[in-house]
């Protein structure tokens, strides 16, 4: 089944606020390479004015992966996820992620159009705080490689 252009203008939220740890951060940190104690350590991050660890800037690529993947396996997006290639990524930052923040994210499929017999897909994802603030917008392209790729 081809990717579904139907689909675009569609929103698909994660099932419930992602719950930011002091251990996803730093994990999170570790594998970029973050090495600011902000990341790790609590009184680092207290004395910038923050109330407890921030994650690095790209952290909120990890909610915004779990409410994309509602719309990737949703059976009638027609996305073959073996066939889905990263194509680019944006961050809009209003404010950093810390530890101890619950997160609601919405995926918005903006744009699904075809490339060839590739799908090029544009997601946009509102990342906000409980009080339903915003924290973070993520822009992603991804690639849908058609048959014979």
């Amino acid at each position: 089944m081809p990717v579904n252009t139907d689909k675009q203008g569609t929103s698909y939220s994660l099932p419930r606020p992602y719950e930011v740890s002091r251990e996803a951060v730093a994990e999170f940190a570790l594998a970029t390479n973050a090495k600011a104690d902000y990341h790790f350590e609590t009184e680092a991050a207290t004395a910038l004015g923050y109330l407890d660890v921030v994650a690095p800037t790209t952290f909120s690529v990890i909610i915004a992966q779990k409410s994309e993947a509602a719309y990737i396996s949703d059976p009638e997006s027609g996305i073959d996820f073996s066939k889905v290639v990263h194509g680019s990524e944006q961050f809009n930052i209003t404010r950093p992620i810390v530890a101890g923040d619950s997160l609601d994210a919405t995926t918005h499929v903006d744009g699904v159009r075809a490339s060839g017999s590739n799908a090029m897909i544009t997601t946009r994802t509102e990342i906000t705080d409980a009080a339903e603030q915003p924290v973070v917008t993520v822009t992603s392209t991804i690639v849908v490689r058609g048959d014979g790729e």
